[in-house]
């Protein structure tokens, strides 16, 4: 039996995904960029990393967070431009104006991404799709960039189908549909599943959700604990949170549970810098009135015991600082490491206290 994630009332999702966002807002302002391959990111002489890459770029196997040196290498042609984020920021504030036009229930993720209820619009006769087509079309000539809409009963549905018809595109999931496509999607493609999880899935003889939907809740919990709960629901198409409109993030982070434990304090700091590559990339997105005020490291060892650290925020978040961090926080349990993660933390920009505005394009 599948739900489709309200057992009161069937909602109506969209989520809204801009395509290549900062390289479109670059070829909309110089259209002589369309006929190459681009990147927005830092220098490669000063280990800069790439935001985001046109299509064009992707074709080569370019690809966000990604050093600018190597994907040089795979795009030797490749136009690397730094970026401009009160550029990025002017569109993203446009766009998400014309959301409000069609519902009060928008909660952004990012500069180019939100979710949209528009369960009460009359807007285009009550149709979701209908809506989300006129939204893409004005953005579209208003903007100048295009968007990529999934329309679904909830909104882990909606992001997944905002995926599947990319770029300039869309895919609905009407609720009648929502068993026959969650059954075939792959396990994955559930937010949380990352390269470790899946291959323990895989291991469990577990592809797809329908696979997933044969074993009981208890067991689940029993091999992933708490997300157990999240991976039995989502298999069977249930997501009961709200479009939330006054989200507001507290914090940022990455991390990484390892297929074979890191044995010593060094083997983690030999991971420090592809999770930090990470972060800076995903900070490009967060909204300019998020500021910095401290940066953490969270560790989890073999015996599943877990410590965090953090302390304040160091411009232009050096690798040396989560190094000494991380040192720090080893020395706590002083064993093999299963998962080791980065972030900062948050404040509104017109709360008080010591905060920092991160340019994050072009590091040393």
């Amino acid at each position: 039996m599948v739900d489709t994630g309200n057992s009161t009332e069937l909602r109506k999702i969209i989520h809204c995904d801009c395509d290549c966002f900062y390289a479109a807002v670059e070829m909309r302002d110089d259209p002589s960029l369309q006929a190459y391959p681009i990147a927005i990111g830092g220098k490669s002489d000063r280990r800069g990393v790439v935001a985001t890459c046109n299509y064009k770029a992707r074709e080569y196997g370019v690809r966000s967070a990604m050093p600018t040196g190597q994907a040089l290498k795979l795009c030797p042609d490749l136009v690397v431009i730094p970026g401009t984020m009160a550029k990025y920021r002017e569109a993203s504030l446009k766009i998400r104006q014309i959301f409000y036009r069609y519902t009060d229930k928008v909660e952004p993720l990012s500069l180019d991404e939100a979710y949209l209820d528009v369960t009460d619009s009359k807007l285009c006769s009550g149709s979701a799709t209908l809506i989300a087509e006129e939204i893409r079309a004005v953005i579209e000539a208003e903007v100048g960039v295009t968007v990529s809409a999934g329309i679904a009963p909830n909104k882990f549905l909606a992001k997944v189908a905002s995926d599947l018809n990319k770029p300039n595109g869309q895919f609905v999931i009407t609720p009648q549909n929502v068993a026959t496509f969650i059954e075939q999607l792959p396990v994955k493609r559930i937010n949380g599943v990352g390269k470790v999880t899946n291959e323990k899935l895989l291991r469990m003889g577990i592809k797809t959700c329908a696979d997933l939907q044969r074993f009981e809740l208890i067991d689940l919990i029993n091999k992933f604990g708490v997300f157990g709960k999240r991976l039995y629901d989502l298999c069977r198409g249930v997501d009961n949170r709200p479009v939330n409109a006054n989200s507001r993030r507290k914090s940022l982070s990455v991390e990484h549970t390892y297929s074979g434990d890191l044995s010593d304090q060094q083997a983690c700091l030999g991971k420090l810098p592809e999770l930090l590559m990470e972060l800076r990339s995903r900070l490009r997105r967060v909204d300019s009135d998020y500021l910095v005020t401290k940066q953490f490291i969270k560790i989890k060892f073999n015996d599943f015991s877990i410590t965090t650290l953090e302390r304040a925020m160091e411009k232009g978040l050096p690798l040396e600082s989560f190094e000494t961090i991380c040192q720090q926080a080893w020395q706590r349990g002083a064993r093999p490491v299963r998962l080791l993660g980065i972030g900062v933390r948050f404040i509104d920009a017109g709360e008080p206290g010591r905060a920092i505005q991160l340019d994050l394009f072009d590091k040393t």
